[in-house]
């Protein structure tokens, strides 16, 4: 049977006992009404999951005790950082549920130069409701841990800033014919028994990175590459892409 899973605080865990309050005592009160003798999985967002039987469930408290510890299984080998432009509300919603479900460990919004926003503050506003998708998205996809999302950024900083960590920087492009991503991603090859080094995954806006954009990521060292003939949605290229680079790096 699967369990209903919660990421909570690290200190509701206390010496075996969890003490669970706010919106998640009121899910499993209220919402799913479990009750004494019950299961649930709780993470506290190090990879680690404790498995826990339920044993107070009324109006002030609901509390259980830690049955098992394990790792959990969820996360994939190979990071992915997604530098996703910026998008539509809806559109940028999709692109952090799906990509959390597939395994991307980090979204960075990038304001570039068709991206159609507001200010940068007006999209971090928004960052606590995209934190709330996220933590449901990674509960229901049995992630050990929760993707972190940054702050927005200008394109030429998420650039820099992505070349600096040290990661493989790559670049979606329609106008790529030369290099496709499978090819990229072959070019590194593969050892099963290393962790792959991590992808910094750049996805452009409703019509595409400019060639100038192209341009300046490539002057910062990351490598255009193409996703085939066909031209993709600014919410599904990324989606698309990380699925490809998953299947490719992961032992």
């Amino acid at each position: 049977m699967t369990l209903h899973r919660f990421f909570i605080p690290p200190e509701w865990i206390q010496e075996k006992q969890v003490a669970l309050s706010g919106e998640v005592a009121h899910q499993v009160r209220h919402v799913l009404r479990l009750k004494t003798g019950d299961h649930i999985v709780v993470l506290d967002d190090t990879g680690w999951e404790c498995e826990v039987e339920l044993r107070q469930v009324d109006r002030d408290v609901v509390g259980g005790q830690v049955v098992e510890e394990r790792q959990s299984s969820g996360e994939p080998h190979t990071r992915i950082n997604l530098y996703q432009a910026a998008l539509k509300a809806r559109k940028f919603e999709i692109v952090l549920q799906k990509g959390t479900e597939l395994g991307i460990v980090e979204f960075v919004p990038v304001v570039c130069e068709r991206s159609v926003v507001g200010e940068v503050s007006e999209i971090d506003a928004k960052q606590e409701r995209w934190r709330r998708i996220i933590r449901e998205a990674a509960e229901q996809s049995h992630r050990g841990r929760l993707p972190v999302l940054r702050p927005t950024a200008m394109f030429g900083p998420a650039c820099q800033d992505a070349i600096n960590s040290g990661s493989r920087v790559l670049i979606l492009s329609e106008r790529e014919h030369e290099v496709s991503l499978k090819q990229a991603l072959a070019q590194g090859g593969r050892d099963d028994d290393a962790p792959a080094k991590p992808v910094s995954l750049f996805v452009g806006p409703e019509g595409g990175f400019t060639p100038e954009e192209i341009y300046l990521a490539a002057q910062y060292g990351a490598q255009p590459v193409g996703l085939g003939p066909r031209i993709l949605r600014a919410e599904t290229a990324g989606l698309a892409a990380a699925s490809a680079i998953l299947y490719e790096l992961e032992p």
